[in-house]
């Protein structure tokens, strides 16, 4: 099993072997596997020559080579390893000429065991942020993709997009979890399923939708029971967190999560650990997380229906998918994918896209993003009966969206703009602004621009004939 807390591991010096044993329990309890354990200083050298580590944890006072000897050696050889420091001695000149020397953290023996773990979980932390702060900075400068494969589910040409797929690349390796939000059909379980294909993962890929679980659901959902916890538990049940384990747990709708599995999900998140239900012995997870939301969180904390300190821990590392209507560069690649996709399933010929098509969408808002279109084409398959597909369906999907935008949204934005302005336009100048703006959106067609409009093509046709008539230069097609 592949352990994901840490990454490398965490080097722990010390004569005593009775400390050596309980250190590395506490850290092995709290979910902290792979460490190494020295109780001869003359070790050290060696080890950190052949080993990468996370984490050193040094005692002071030792035979053969002391702490503060080795402490100095490793700031100097190794500055990218942070090394927490353990003494008997509680002396401000000591403590204070360590830190000078590079420790990140000084403990006074003995320890308690909550204080250690803590110790080590943020120096974990620390680095993880310099070192992924670094990467990110690598990939936002690259121009390339180096895993497309991660990203084959995703079909895109659009800028943002592919720097959201720097940003995963650069994070991927983070133990935090990731957060991803954007409307209702923009594929946010696609960034998903490609966060964890960039972990290489032994496990699978588990996904659960967070709304209209109730608590008891939720933690019997994620993890688990023992037999006997509840009437109906007649035998022991694994949870998704455990089934999950070496890979992925993806949690959808994390916005509609009930305050008390809020607290169990931040529990989960923080000390990597949770409680089946009927049980008083704490799992650990090994799992990444990743939870999506098509909500505003801001305004959830807001209203204090989410909790402010699970925001934080979750959003950590944000993917915000842009919409459909910001990307309207992918719509060909898109209904060709899903047309080839639709015909398949449909036992039909792959029919001819006609090259009014683009122009009519690219003027729709797409509420329902990337799945609205999807099944707009599945719809406009499903009637097609000749070898260009038929605009009809489309039309009237788009149609509907024009008519409640000028409805709803018109006259508001258009006054908000008059009261802008110091002196009003003529009606003419109206017209004309209108007109060309028409054109733009629609690409030059004028049958789109006329139903952008709320005319008919004929009166769009008249005032383009007058403009010319008048000497203006003609556009549209």
């Amino acid at each position: 099993m592949k352990n994901l807390f840490p990454l490398s591991p965490i080097l722990i010096v010390d004569d005593e072997p009775s400390v050596l044993k309980s250190f590395e329990i506490a850290l092995r309890t709290s979910g902290m596997n792979n460490i190494i354990a020295l109780s001869d200083s003359r070790q050290v050298a060696p080890t950190l020559k052949t080993t990468t580590v996370e984490v050193l944890i040094l005692d002071l006072t030792m035979p053969f080579i002391s702490g503060e000897e080795i402490l100095k050696g490793v700031s100097q050889e190794y500055p990218h390893v942070p090394v927490i420091v353990v003494t008997g001695l509680n002396d401000v000149n000591t403590a204070v000429e360590c830190m000078k020397s590079g420790a990140v953290d000084y403990l006074v023996k003995p320890i308690e065991k909550s204080r250690l773990i803590s110790s080590v979980r943020r120096t974990i932390e620390i680095r993880e942020w310099k070192r992924q702060y670094g990467l990110l900075k690598e990939k936002l400068m690259s121009e390339t993709v180096e895993t497309p494969e991660a990203f084959s589910g995703i079909l895109t040409k659009n800028k943002k997009m592919v720097a959201l797929f720097h940003y995963l690349e650069a994070v991927s390796r983070s133990r935090e979890p990731i957060l991803v939000t954007g409307e209702t059909g923009v594929g946010k379980e696609l960034f998903a399923e490609s966060i964890h294909k960039l972990t290489d993962p032994e496990g699978p890929f588990v996904t659960v939708n967070g709304a209209g679980l109730d608590d008891t659901m939720f933690t019997d959902t994620l993890f688990g029971h023992k037999r006997g916890a509840y009437t109906d538990a007649v035998a022991p049940r694994k949870g998704l967190v455990e089934t999950a384990t070496g890979g992925t747990l993806f949690i959808d709708e994390i916005g509609d999560l009930s305050q008390a599995s809020q607290v169990k999900l931040l529990r989960l998140i923080q000390e990597k650990e949770y409680y089946p239900l009927g049980s008083d012995v704490p799992k650990y997870a090994d799992t990444r997380i990743v939870v999506a939301t098509n909500r505003d969180l801001a305004r959830l904390m807001e209203e204090g229906t989410f909790r402010k300190d699970l925001f934080f821990r979750l959003s950590v590392h944000t993917v915000q998918v842009p919409p459909l209507r910001d990307r309207l560069e992918d719509l060909d690649i898109l209904v060709d994918f899903f047309l080839e996709e639709a015909a398949k399933t449909m036992g039909k010929v792959k029919p001819t896209v006609p090259k009014e098509l683009f122009s009519l969408l690219s003027t729709y808002s797409f509420p329902g993003n990337v799945r609205e279109l999807r099944s707009m084409v599945y719809d406009a398959v499903g009637q097609h009966q000749s070898k260009i597909l038929s605009l009809d369906s489309f039309k009237k999907a788009v149609g509907f969206d024009l008519n409640r935008s000028v409805d709803l949204q018109g006259k508001e934005d258009a006054q908000d703009l008059l009261q802008g302005l110091t002196s009003l336009p003529t009606i003419r100048e109206m017209e004309e602004t209108l007109v060309r703006e028409a054109l733009r959106r629609s690409q030059e067609n004028q049958s789109v621009a006329a139903r952008l409009l709320g005319i008919s093509r004929q009166a769009l046709n008249s005032r383009l004939n007058r403009r010319r008539d008048e000497g203006e230069p003609q556009e549209g097609k």
